[in-house]
């Protein structure tokens, strides 16, 4: 098996289906300036979650960008599948130190052992979920910007092995709603968009590719 080639897509996967955490849009009370902290909290979702997703994947090997539409869920706590319906069918779940992905009668299983970067990744992210913003800022650099109405959060890995493959973290979202997450890799700039809950329900075949930015940040 490629391992590169799984961690390459499976990296903004991790981190989309861990923050993917079904933000409900409840109250918005307006301040001057959003706390990073009241985002964090936020963060924190007991399972079972699901939340539809819309990835926004660019190649140089491909003329345009290839759009994957799907659902992420979280049906327990030491559990997260994403389930693509679009452009192809196909099942990843990460369970504990394991991962599968299924493809029609194709199976295949390996340890994250074996990809250092995505159990940095999953382990980072678990902490988030799980409220622990500690355990979190101790793999991230975390900023805010913006108000509660519309923020971004900016996280820089400090951890060694992600720190090798991703650049950082944009996370997009309106008061208490999760809408994008950009992911920005060391290889190049590419920056893969994962939009998510009502921008995701917003987004077609035919949406223009600027239009689709305009969604990921909230325009």
């Amino acid at each position: 098996m490629n391992l590169s080639h799984v961690t390459r897509w499976m990296t903004p996967l991790c981190s989309a289906v861990l923050l993917a955490t079904l933000w409900a849009p409840t109250s918005r009370a307006a301040t001057p300036q959003v706390d990073v902290n009241w985002v964090l909290a936020k963060m924190a979702r007991p399972a079972p979650m699901r939340t539809q997703f819309v990835e926004v994947r660019s190649s140089d090997y491909l003329k345009t960008p290839m759009r994957i539409f799907g659902e992420y869920s979280r049906p327990d706590n030491a559990s997260m599948v994403r389930t693509v319906t679009a452009p192809y069918s196909e099942v990843t779940t990460l369970h504990g130190t394991t991962a599968t992905i299924t493809r029609g009668k194709s199976v295949r299983t390996f340890s994250l052992s074996r990809v250092p970067e995505l159990a940095g990744m999953q382990s980072s992210f678990g902490a988030l979920l799980s409220g622990d913003q500690s355990a979190l800022k101790r793999d991230f650099t975390v900023s805010s910007n913006g108000t509660r109405e519309k923020w971004t959060v900016l996280m820089t890995p400090k951890n060694a092995s992600l720190s090798k493959q991703i650049k950082d973290i944009t996370l997009y979202g309106r008061g208490a709603e999760l809408r994008c997450i950009e992911t920005r890799s060391l290889a190049g700039g590419q920056v893969q968009r994962t939009l998510l809950a009502s921008a995701a329900a917003a987004v077609k075949s035919q949406t223009a590719e600027d239009a689709l930015i305009a969604l990921c940040h909230g325009k």
